[in-house]
């Protein structure tokens, strides 16, 4: 649907001062040029100035009458078809600006001719004419405005040729064109053809086919394209697109209508084959073609229109370049394209770049003779008017430049949105258009009747004859024309106009304000992807305009109860306006009960449970609570933990709080009420709120909105009054609440630490020992083997500081080893030997005690990584018996048996065989005789009478169990040769009786 709207686009006009009529126009970079009627064969060029002024630079001849013109921006250079004897001509006009300077002299050279650095001097001041030679009649143009390469479509077939520019020497760079490459596509005649960035669109008269060069791989040895040989038929198995080219003297035969897209268009039963005619280099680019649209239409039998006047027209690429990037020669970045084509009541707008996809469809109020589609506009001219109307490419490009568009951070109005038409201005007998900048070049004619009466076409519509390309006028019987140029207004000029049109209607209808709004905001946004905005002396005003347009939309879409409300919260983000400065746009002054919609709501919702740094003031903290009273009180303790809701009057909060208790009591609710209470300073309802439930239930509770003990301030986790209030008098809680927000991922461990060291107010590189708590209590409940071997690193690096630095813990600890140990599993039962060692240790360790037997606890689990926490223990290796039950431990874990016994008996040779007999089992029982007994039997040889501590070990404990696991042949070999009889006599006894059971 096309909405009409009577808006003002269209500024000042004035006549281009042309000496003769013209027959066809174009327009590049700040030129225009004209092209005049057959009797002349001269193109006149002016100069286009500031508010449409035209200044005659000068003319030059042609070979005979224009049939096609087009100008390149890339190289500056126009390309015409002319006709002379019933022949054409394609024909390239290089350095014609020199025209304007006085100079005369024209040189004209053959495509491909190699020109002498002996003629530089002459290049320079010379225009140079370039023809380019075909085997088959050209009928159509196009150039590319990326690289300026051109496209010639004859009949059956395409001709690039490519642009070069060629060094003469160093202050001389001329401009020349190498045949590259021909696409043949049989029992085609191109009507027009448009060629940009490797895409090429080719239009027959009710045929469209969009193809693009893909340059192959460099292994990639065959030019191909695809062929295929299927296409949707007609029922009744009508001609192929071969028959439909005959000449019927009675019938016209077509086919139904076909649309294919992507993939599927090569089913077009359209084959196209590549043929290659630049010269061979290393740089030779291989293409191949592939197939992006095809559709095909039926003449039209409305009562518009007889089917001999549907025909296909006005083909265009439109390109859109990256935004931010200045323009630089010809190098910009693509970002988007665009392809138009139009038939005489209708007209089509595809997104042909990342996706083929159908954009926008434009009904016309009556038959159309020509368009022209511009990143903001498509213009079209019928037979009494001009009408202008809005476009959608902007909405596309954009979401293809920024992924994050259609999220909650930005927005942009779709690009399904109807189409308006902005304006249908008056003219007599528009022929043709054209378009730069900001201007439109219009050629009228007075007497449309004759026009009409001589454009009927033949019955052979389906042919396309060579004198259908022909000047459509003649300026011997048509004297009455007029070539205008025409300013459109400024984009900020059209941009106020459409906003105050929109306020008509917004207490009416909603959905012309909205919609209206979008069209201005998509203006805005067309003029700033252009890449002249950064040189543009509008920059700033489009700026300014541009979040005025998103903060209008993201009024309607929260004042409106529309079904897109949500999109309020982006456009009030891209608007830049902070909360309070909404709020001011939104709320009315006092006390008044308002009607708040949903989009206001969202926004409002998203807003507060983001981290911003804004607080609000008392009164519009005040006024935002009683909008969520009234609007969704379930969201009260939310919205209230809010750092924008600091400065909220604590007391107008328990008073709503207690209103939604009786309706919806909650855990979060009853905690919202104790934080409120603590701000208060009123510490009897804060007991009684937390009294309501038990702490785990409470801990549980702080998970449904952790910011009631942390919010972030810039990006750094900051501790609430709360959390500082739990910290001194229920640090369990606090500490148990912090587990439950790691566990549900609301916090993770490095906010964790941040969080602990800002509410101890330690320096950075100092532990508190609520952390400490917090990581023993999250050793209990974390499932995670990273974190668990994270959490085990950092607590045996505390209590390694701790007791290396002999400093104790600023507060009690919450857990004891004994609590550890019956908790967690990463806690294991202290060894007996390890208790041994530690009962002859110093006094001094008594101080140390906890951190002590917590270390030895998590070393005598099986949880922790013993490799990677040996450099965490190394400052504890000579730490007296602390460091020799760490040590022992460690060679144990590591199983290193033999090297844990040489350091007890070294040491500490008391606990040799508890040791023993706590670690020396099943597969590592063989350590007894292998290494315990002889090292006994050797130091007791060596100490004598003087260690009756390693007589004991041998005599109590050692021998017994040798010989009880040996035969007594072997337990014979492993005695002293020196050793006392006697003293191993009852176990050689043992022993034998042993052998005589069995």
């Amino acid at each position: 649907m096309v909405q009409l709207y009577n808006l003002h686009p269209f500024g000042s006009q004035r006549v281009v001062p042309c000496k003769q009529e013209p027959a066809h126009f174009c327009c590049g970079r700040d030129v225009l040029f004209v092209a005049s009627a057959a009797a002349s064969c001269r193109v006149e060029v002016f100069a286009v100035r500031d508010q449409g002024r035209c200044e005659p630079l000068g003319s030059f001849a042609t070979l005979g009458p224009v049939l096609r013109m087009a100008h390149s921006e890339a190289g500056d250079y126009l390309v015409t078809i002319e006709e002379k004897s019933k022949a054409t001509f394609l024909r390239a006009y290089m350095n014609w600006r020199c025209m304007s300077a006085g100079s005369s002299r024209v040189c004209v050279r053959m495509v491909g001719h190699k020109m002498e650095e002996s003629y530089g001097e002459t290049l320079k001041e010379q225009m140079s004419i370039v023809e380019m030679p075909l085997s088959d009649p050209p009928l159509c143009i196009s150039c590319c405005p990326v690289n300026g390469d051109l496209l010639v479509g004859c009949k059956n077939k395409l001709v690039m040729f490519c642009l070069k520019y060629l060094v003469i020497n160093q202050n001389l760079t001329v401009l020349d064109f190498e045949r590259s490459l021909i696409l043949h596509i049989d029992n085609l005649i191109p009507a027009e053809v448009a060629f940009c960035a490797g895409h090429i669109a080719i239009t027959t008269e009710l045929d469209v086919l969009i193809l693009k060069l893909v340059q192959q791989s460099a292994d990639g040895t065959e030019q191909c394209a695809h062929r295929v040989s299927t296409l949707e038929k007609p029922v009744d198995g009508g001609p192929s697109t071969h028959t439909l080219q005959l000449e019927l003297d009675e019938f016209i035969i077509c086919q139904k209508p076909v649309e294919l897209l992507g993939e599927e268009s090569k089913l077009c039963e359209i084959p196209v084959t590549l043929e290659s005619t630049e010269l061979p280099t290393e740089d030779t680019k291989h293409f191949q073609v592939q197939y992006l649209l095809f559709r095909r239409f039926t003449p039209d039998q409305s009562p518009f229109g007889f089917c001999e006047e549907t025909k296909l027209h006005s083909v265009q690429l439109l390109p859109v370049y990256q935004t931010g990037h200045e323009e630089t020669g010809n190098k910009r970045e693509l970002l988007s394209l665009f392809c138009f084509f139009s038939l005489p009541h209708v007209g089509y707008l595809y997104s042909v770049g990342k996706l083929v996809e159908l954009i926008s469809t434009y009904q016309y109020s009556e038959k159309s003779e020509q368009a022209v589609l511009t990143p903001q506009f498509l213009h079209v001219i019928t037979s009494e008017n001009l009408q202008c109307f809005t476009v959608r490419c902007s909405a596309a490009a954009a979401r293809d430049e920024d992924p994050y568009i259609d999220t909650t951070a930005k927005a942009c109005p779709p690009v399904a949105l109807d189409v308006c038409t902005l304006r249908m201005q008056l003219f007599i007998g528009p022929r043709a258009i054209c378009h730069f900048k900001n201007h439109i070049i219009l050629l009228t004619k007075a007497n449309t009747e004759d026009i009409t009466e001589r454009r009927k076409p033949t019955r052979r519509m389906l042919s396309r004859k060579a004198d259908s390309i022909k000047s459509r006028t003649n300026s011997e019987s048509e004297p009455g024309w007029n070539l205008y140029i025409i300013n459109t207004v400024s984009t900020i000029q059209l941009y106020r106009e459409m906003v105050d049109y929109s306020r008509t209607y917004e207490n009416v209808k909603t959905e012309s304000c909205i919609h209206l709004l979008s069209e201005a905001h998509l203006l805005v946004r067309a003029a700033i992807m252009d890449p002249s905005f950064l040189k543009s002396d509008e920059k700033e005003e489009l700026l300014r305009a541009f979040r005025e347009s998103c903060a209008a939309l993201g009024d309607c879409y929260s004042r409106f109860d529309t079904k897109d409300y949500h999109l309020a919260l982006p456009y009030y983000r891209m608007s830049g306006l902070s909360m309070t400065e909404v709020l001011k746009r939104l709320v009315s002054e006092g006390d008044e009960i308002q009607t708040y919609e949903r989009g206001f709501i969202f926004y409002l919702t998203h807003s507060l449970n983001e981290d911003l740094n804004e607080e609000l003031s008392k009164e519009s903290a005040n006024k935002v609570l009683q909008i969520f009273y009234l609007a969704d009180p379930v969201q009260l303790p939310n919205i209230l933990c809010s750092p924008c809701m600091r400065n909220v009057c604590p007391l107008t909060a328990v008073k709503y709080l207690q209103k939604v208790e009786k309706i919806m009591p909650s855990v979060v609710l009853t905690l919202t009420k104790a934080f409120m209470a603590l701000k208060i300073g009123d510490l009897t309802m804060y007991e009684h709120e937390m009294d309501s439930y038990k702490e785990t239930i409470l801990a549980c509770g702080f998970i449904g909105q952790p910011k009631l003990l942390r919010q972030h301030k810039k990006g750094i986790v900051t501790p609430t009054e709360f959390a500082v209030h739990l910290k001194e008098m229920q640090p369990g809680l606090l500490v148990a609440a912090t587990v439950a927000l790691h566990e549900n991922s609301k916090i993770e461990l490095e906010e964790a630490d941040t969080f602990f060291k800002m509410l101890s107010s330690n320096s950075e590189n100092t532990i508190p020992q609520l952390l400490v708590d917090f990581w023993e209590a999250l050793l209990v409940a974390c499932s995670q083997e990273e974190i668990l071997q994270e959490l085990l690193l950092r607590v045996t690096s505390q209590y390694v500081w701790r007791i290396s630095n002999k400093q104790l813990p600023e507060t009690k600890p919450l857990k004891t080893t004994e609590d550890l140990i019956n908790s967690c599993n990463h806690f294991g039962l202290i060894f007996p030997w390890v208790t041994s060692i530690m009962s002859v240790g110093s006094p001094s360790d008594q101080d140390y005690h906890e951190d002590i037997s917590k270390l030895q606890s998590l070393l005598c689990s099986q949880s922790i990584n013993i490799a990677s926490v040996l450099p965490v223990l190394e400052p504890l290796t000579e730490a007296g018996n602390v460091g020799l039950t760490i040590h022992v431990l460690c060679s144990t874990r590591l199983g290193k048996y033999e090297e844990a016994i040489d350091q007890l008996l070294k040491s500490c040779p008391d606990a040799a065989v508890l040791y023993a007999q706590h670690e020396l089992k099943d597969d590592n029982r063989a350590v007894w005789w292998n290494k315990l007994l002889p090292e006994l039997c050797k130091r007791t040889r060596l100490a004598g009478n003087d260690c009756p501590v390693l007589i004991s070990s041998l005599k109590a404990e050692t021998l017994s169990v040798v010989a009880t696991e040996l035969e007594l042949r072997d337990f014979l070999s492993l005695l002293p040769e020196d050793g006392t009889a006697a003293f191993f006599l009852p176990h050689l006894l043992h022993c034998s009786q042993k052998k005589q059971l069995t």
